[in-house]
Parts: C-alpha cells; sequence; structure tokens
C-alpha cells in the first residue's frame, strides 16, 4: 500500500513538480534534456517514449501511436507546445524525429509480423504452394520431391507428410522465416540442416524452427525486440530485419544445443527455455545488438 501511495505521489506530484524545476533551471523541456543527454538508439527512443506516454498533454502522450507519414507534423506540433526554439536547439527536431520513427516503425512492423502470423498457411494459395517448394529446393538441392505429399518432408524436420500441418500455430510467418535463412544464408542453413540430423541429438529443424519463430514474436509483442531494434536501426525497422533476428535464433540455438550437449531429443524443452532465458538477458541491455556471427 505504502509502495502504491509513493508511485502516485511521484508519478502525479512530484515527478511534474521536478520537470518544472529542471526547465526552469536548464532552460529545456525534458524531451530536449533526454536528447542532449543519450545517443541515438535505444536508450534515447527509449526514453522519450517513456516521456510521452507519462505526459499529461494529449498531444504528446498520443505521439507514441502517430503514425510514420505524420511523425514530421507530429514533431512541429510538439516544438511550438514545448516552446523549443530550433535557433537555439537545431539538433532537437531531428533527433525527436528519429525517436518517433522508430517509435512508430516498431509499432508497425509487429502489425505486419502479427498479420502473417495470423495468416493460415493454404494448400489453395498458389504462393503459398511456391514459397514451401522453395524451402525444399533452397535446403535439398540435389535430392528430387517425389510428391507433394510424401515422408521426404521428414528429411528437413517436418512432422508428417504434408508440412502445413505444422505451420498451424505461427502460420505464414513460420514458413517466411525458414524460407529467409535458407534463401539469404544458404550454406550456414544446410549446415545447421546437417547437424539437425546428428545420429544421437539431432533435432527436428522445420519443427525447431518453427518453435524460434514463436519465441522471436514472443520478444517481439512483450517488447523485449525493441532495444535490439532502436540500436540495429536508426530509422524504422522493416520486416527483414526481423527476419535476420530469426536467422540469429536459428544459429545459435544450433551452436547453444550442441555445446550443452543434451543427452537425448527428449529434453528439448529444458534446453529451449534455457537458451530463451540466455537471450532474453542479452535483450535487457538497452546497448545490445544482436547480429550473425559466423566466424565463432
Amino acid at each position: 500500500m505504502i509502495g502504491l501511495i509513493w508511485h502516485y505521489l511521484y508519478s502525479s506530484l512530484l515527478r511534474s513538480w521536478m520537470k518544472w524545476i529542471l526547465r526552469k533551471f536548464t532552460g529545456k523541456c525534458e524531451l530536449q534534456r533526454i536528447c542532449a543527454s543519450t545517443v541515438q538508439g535505444a536508450e534515447r527512443t527509449m526514453k522519450i517514449e517513456s516521456s510521452l506516454e507519462s505526459s499529461r498533454i494529449e498531444v504528446l502522450k498520443t505521439s507514441v501511436t502517430v503514425s510514420e507519414m505524420n511523425v514530421a507534423s507530429r514533431v512541429h506540433d510538439i516544438m511550438e507546445i514545448k516552446k523549443v526554439s530550433i535557433q537555439k536547439n537545431p539538433k532537437f527536431k531531428s533527433d525527436l524525429q528519429a525517436c518517433l520513427l522508430q517509435i512508430s516503425g516498431f509499432k508497425k512492423l509487429f502489425a505486419e509480423v502479427e498479420n502473417l502470423r495470423k495468416q493460415p498457411f493454404d494448400s489453395s494459395n498458389k504462393k503459398h504452394e511456391d514459397m514451401l517448394m522453395k524451402l525444399w529446393r533452397l535446403l535439398m538441392p540435389h535430392v528430387h520431391l517425389e510428391s507433394r505429399i510424401t515422408k521426404q518432408w521428414g528429411d528437413i524436420g517436418f512432422q508428417g507428410d504434408d508440412p502445413k500441418t505444422d505451420f498451424r500455430g505461427m502460420g505464414m510467418l513460420g514458413l517466411h522465416n525458414l524460407v529467409f535463412f535458407g534463401d539469404h544464408y544458404t550454406e550456414t542453413a544446410r549446415q545447421v540442416l546437417s547437424h539437425s540430423n546428428h545420429p544421437k541429438i539431432g533435432y527436428s529443424y522445420a519443427i525447431v524452427g518453427i518453435n524460434l519463430t514463436e519465441m522471436a514474436y514472443s520478444m517481439m509483442k512483450s517488447g523485449l525486440l525493441k532495444a535490439h531494434f532502436c540500436n540495429l536501426v536508426p530509422g524504422v525497422p522493416q520486416l527483414h530485419h526481423f527476419h535476420q533476428f530469426y536467422c540469429y535464433l536459428m544459429y545459435e540455438f544450433d551452436q547453444f544445443w550442441f555445446k550443452e550437449g543434451p543427452s537425448s531429443i527428449m529434453e528439448f524443452n529444458q534446453y529451449r527455455e534455457q537458451f530463451h532465458e540466455k537471450i532474453k538477458q542479452l535483450l535487457q541491455d538497452p546497448k545490445t545488438v544482436l547480429e550473425l556471427n559466423f566466424n565463432k
């Protein structure tokens, strides 16, 4: 109860009072102070987002949900409300605009990811079928697929004769991820597939891949990926940045799995959670950027 009272007093009274005092002493509003004291990246963007969300002024508060196309005009409105002089603060406009683009861009990217996740694999959709066939050709270039429904799909880690049943949880997002890894990092994807066929501690490549899609998706939904994207992309993150993070997970999980050396695939859930915690800890660092490194 005391904690709740303190939080209320701080958020409703003390914080406003402290902001007023600092404005008088520095001649700068909180947004200006954040931009001046932090470098471009996650730390600045996330502090700007927090400041805007806690504002009592509606124009500022709703700035975290403004669309990309309206960012420039919203920055102008904020500068007018806060009486920020462009002559005295020439960098503030571009700094704030960059932050708002990252904030709106992250929300837009999550919407794209969510739409793909909600889109089920449809066997009657030629584009879906073509993408599935492309996955086979990328991973098994020298093996002819005898038919659309065949036990051969097990060779790349699907559970049954028809891969469409394995995409139910993550929809087309799972297939897009698998194809992106195979298409952009072909040799590495084939190496990981080869590792997954280890006779003692091998794992189902495609099923684990879809499982890691769920991991990447959940991290994005929770906001854990925000710092990574803000440090990686100075502007608006795109869908391929999400796919690249997925590729990072695929490669790193394979490395982690064989380094830990589980006794069998029956221990998958245990090691999957350990790997998940490891990645979450890395993402909690506001300076983190997780990029593929094949030269370990």
